[in-house]
């Protein structure tokens, strides 16, 4: 832009201007006054927060990881009417999450079914689920439990107890505890994924001890600690839990998925998402 430079008369004129003494009006402040709306409209945006693992789009992320490793595929909705038993002492296992008949929570997912909708495939296996809950018996389920099952996961009302049941035993504390530690979506899922395969019972290898083995070598961000760090420490116990199960000593799923996505900095769990379960490559773009 031209910068013009006013000639010697005009100056003079600017000069006698400026030594006059203007009225200082309520207007003249008015005016004067910083216009708040203008200061926001020219202050930048502050930068959005990172999304944690209840983000809807981090969730989906979250299932398919899950998926990946108890199903072998990433459509977890496909897996509502999956169930066999896979022979860890845990009974049946079946569902989106892997609910166990010798566990107690598949128990807990036919009481909610029921009480919604008496009359349903699964109700009168209640009596059994109750009987066998803490071992791996089929007793009083055999044969028909598992065709039932089946039946039931073409009903929308039971696939919306087992997302809830997934949310309240698993899902919801796992990221609430995270955010408490102060961990990002990976951490958040990290957790996740342990507490969907261990369970957050009172022995060494459910995911508080395996939390608490891990705060005895680093501290989470929370505590002050490095982020980086802390999960690496929570992956080693998690790695410690699983060898102690021999239908877990397979122990892909920390070592080529989640540590991977550590090693790579990707704390916010990012696509695009390369990661091997089992020898199984997997990809989210």
């Amino acid at each position: 832009m031209e910068v013009r430079v006013p000639t010697p008369h005009i100056r003079t004129v600017l000069l006698a201007l400026t030594l006059v003494a203007l009225p200082v009006t309520a207007t003249t402040l008015a005016n004067a006054a910083p216009n708040p709306a203008a200061a926001t409209a020219l202050a930048p945006a502050a930068p959005a927060a990172a999304a944690g693992l209840d983000d809807p789009a981090k969730k989906e992320i979250a299932m398919q990881l899950v998926s990946s490793a108890e199903n072998s595929s990433l459509d977890w909705k496909a897996q509502y009417g999956y169930i066999e038993d896979i022979g860890d002492g845990r009974g049946y296992t079946a569902g989106i999450i892997g609910f166990c008949s010798g566990t107690g929570d598949m128990l807990d997912l036919v009481e909610l079914y029921t009480s919604r909708k008496p009359g349903n495939p699964l109700a009168s296996y209640l009596p059994a689920l109750r009987k066998v809950d803490g071992t791996d018996s089929h007793q009083g389920l055999d044969p028909g439990f598992t065709s039932a099952w089946k039946q039931a996961a073409k009903d929308s009302a039971f696939k919306t107890a087992q997302n809830d049941e997934r949310d309240r035993v698993y899902f919801n504390p796992a990221v609430n505890r995270g955010k408490q530690d102060g961990l990002g979506t990976l951490g958040q899922f990290t957790y996740y994924d342990a507490i969907v395969m261990h369970g957050d019972g009172g022995d060494s290898t459910s995911f508080s001890s395996i939390r608490k083995r891990a705060l005895a070598k680093a501290k989470p961000p929370a505590q002050g600690g490095d982020e980086r760090r802390y999960l690496h420490a929570f992956l080693d116990a998690r790695v410690w839990a699983m060898k102690q199960e021999e239908a877990h000593e397979d122990t892909s799923r920390v070592d080529t998925a989640q540590r991977v996505f550590l090693n790579k900095g990707n704390l916010n769990l990012d696509p695009p998402l390369d990661w091997k379960v089992y020898g199984d490559s997997f990809h989210i773009g």
